[in-house]
């Protein structure tokens, strides 16, 4: 199997976890959601508990203040060092994951990873496939009322909580809007497609790009 590395932006409760781990348990590689906290940990030495303490959420103070316009660095690829004042501040907290993200990408070894905006740290190299789930209002509510006892109104608020936090962790990171199909290859709406199309439809796109000898 070549060497691809397929990256999954969702929406709460549209299962883009789930596409993702279907996609992963189907082809035989590793799939990395929460995992890559201790990827990261480990090759930065860097206590895992801030990578999960800053996991695809920005702290209040920086969220109040994006609306107002840029806050935060842009993920460049430069990382602080031992040492260095900001060493364990969000903006490198941020570059230590990205760079496990990277790390993974040139590992040789295909996988599939959820989130943490690695469709953007991933955005030039030629073996990633970047991937967006979305779903209707319907949709989203009736997935997330499976996992959450909230129901109505609760239910909703929560969910647009959840939305809106990874979409100011996206902006605060990137730059750029979370869910602007321009950020990715592939948009799909699960709530239409189901979970099983949703990984058919990234398996024939992959074969599209990468050539129908991609999974062999």
């Amino acid at each position: 199997m070549k060497n691809i590395v397929i990256t999954i932006a969702r929406q709460y409760g549209s299962g883009g976890r789930t596409v993702g781990k279907m996609l992963a348990e189907e082809l035989g590689i590793h799939y990395y959601d929460k995992e890559l906290s201790k990827v990261a940990s480990e090759l930065s030495g860097i206590n895992e508990g801030l990578f999960i303490d800053a996991d695809e959420k920005v702290k209040s103070k920086w969220a109040s203040k994006l609306s107002f316009g840029r806050v935060g660095k842009i993920y460049d690829g430069s990382k602080a060092k031992p040492g260095d004042a900001d060493f364990t501040s969000d903006e490198n907290i941020f570059s230590n994951q990205a760079a496990a993200i990277r790390y993974l990408a040139e590992k040789g070894e295909p996988c599939v990873i959820v989130g943490r905006c690695a469709d953007f740290v991933l955005k030039d190299y030629d073996n990633a496939l970047r991937v967006f789930v979305h779903a209707d209002h319907d949709f989203l509510m009736q997935e997330a009322g499976k996992v959450q006892s909230l129901t109505g109104k609760d239910l909703e608020k929560f969910i647009a909580q959840i939305d809106k936090a990874r979409a100011e962790y996206y902006e605060f990171h990137t730059g750029k809007e979370w869910t602007d199909a321009r950020n990715y290859d592939l948009c799909l709406n699960s709530g239409v497609l189901g979970f099983d199309k949703c990984v058919e439809a990234i398996k024939a796109y992959a074969k599209v790009r990468f050539g129908e000898d991609v999974f062999a």
